[in-house]
């Protein structure tokens, strides 16, 4: 469904993840960006520790990429706790979760990724666990079964989630706070390069970073994941330093263009424009005009592609915009999305019906 190996896609494979640790900030203060997440965090972290009592629990939210796993270790630093990490999809019993839970020390941080994943039975135990701080056991089966109730040391539990709207209500309202990561402005990332190519010890210019935090996306996994491999061709085809210049070859070498569109995103643009004539289409049409499938197109591109207001998603299907034909350098029809003309007609009523 997702392209973790993606030059430019937001989600990360283990191996990545791993790769990320080094750059990671491990403290509020070295934290950039999601200036008021920081601040609000701050707050409660400060307030919880002058009680000497664990913190409410904490739900983050946004699109993958974006810094999510790297405020719940922060969370744990601040704090001088502990931290146990899992995943949603990894917890499918809830004797799975009861096993991490019981197995926390007092003020452990409990971090849950992509939380709204989380099996219903463990969900349901995790609501006392919340709350009460205990979990009862269900022992064997039928009406022999017993229900063994067992203390849990009070933690902080930090749940991420790409979708929150697909968390349910109850489990949302156990969290006393919320808070939602926001992409990342091209100055921010550039700040950020420079600190990650100081850690990494890769010469960079003030142009070089800027080119890269251009081509980011808003997002540090993407930012981070582009030095990495700037800095391969600068030491390889340049003299080492990541400049400008540098930059923009080794991109060109990775198929990255001035807007961080890849291969695939300007393929979906290109079918649009050039196959479909602007659209709309529907995304089968779509997916099966660029030999991907439905889903890959649906949660890998279109997620940039309407944000950098390329691409519009209409009850009739996928339609190009003005500023895509631009960037493919076609000049646009009259009539095209975005434009100040008529809107799009229905060019291809049998597939424009899939959205």
């Amino acid at each position: 469904m997702t392209d973790p190996e993606g030059l430019v896609s937001a989600y990360a494979d283990d191996a990545e993840r791993d790769a990320e640790v080094t750059v990671r900030p491990k403290r509020l203060a070295d934290f950039i960006a999601q200036h008021r997440v920081r601040d609000q965090l701050d707050l409660l972290l400060r307030g919880a520790m002058g009680r000497g009592s664990p913190p409410d629990h904490i739900l983050l939210s946004g699109p993958p990429g974006l810094g999510k796993t790297t405020l719940a270790n922060i969370v744990a630093a601040e704090l001088g706790a502990g931290i146990r990490v899992t995943s949603g999809p990894a917890i499918e019993r809830s004797g799975d979760l009861a096993a991490i839970l019981t197995s926390l020390a007092e003020g452990d941080v409990l971090f849950i990724d992509e939380i709204h994943r989380i099996a219903k039975p463990a969900e349901e135990l995790l609501y006392s666990a919340m709350e009460d701080f205990r979990v009862d056991v269900v022992v064997g089966k039928g009406p022999g079964a017993t229900a063994i109730p067992l203390d849990v040391e009070p933690f902080t539990l930090v749940g991420a989630t790409t979708r929150s709207g697909l968390l349910t209500g109850p489990m949302r309202d156990r969290f006393g706070f919320v808070a939602h990561l926001d992409f990342y402005s091209a100055d921010e990332l550039d700040v950020l390069l420079q600190r990650s190519a100081r850690i990494l010890g890769v010469p960079i210019t003030e142009g070089g970073s800027a080119e890269i935090a251009g081509r980011s996306r808003g997002t540090p996994r993407i930012a981070n994941r582009l030095l990495r491999r700037v800095r391969d061709f600068a030491e390889v085809r340049a003299d080492g330093t990541v400049t400008r210049e540098t930059a923009r070859a080794a991109l060109r070498v990775y198929d990255v263009d001035e807007l961080g569109l890849d291969r695939l995103d300007r393929a979906v643009l290109i079918a649009l424009v050039d196959s479909f004539r602007g659209g709309p289409v529907g995304l089968s049409t779509l997916a099966v005009a660029v030999g991907e499938q439905p889903d890959t197109v649906e949660e890998v591109c279109e997620p940039f592609l309407v944000r950098a207001g390329l691409l519009a998603r209409t009850p009739r299907g996928r339609v190009a915009t003005e500023a895509a034909w631009r960037h493919l350098g076609r000049n646009p029809p009259n009539g095209t999305f975005g434009s100040s003309g008529p809107a799009v007609p229905d060019l291809f009523s049998a597939g424009s019906q899939e959205v």
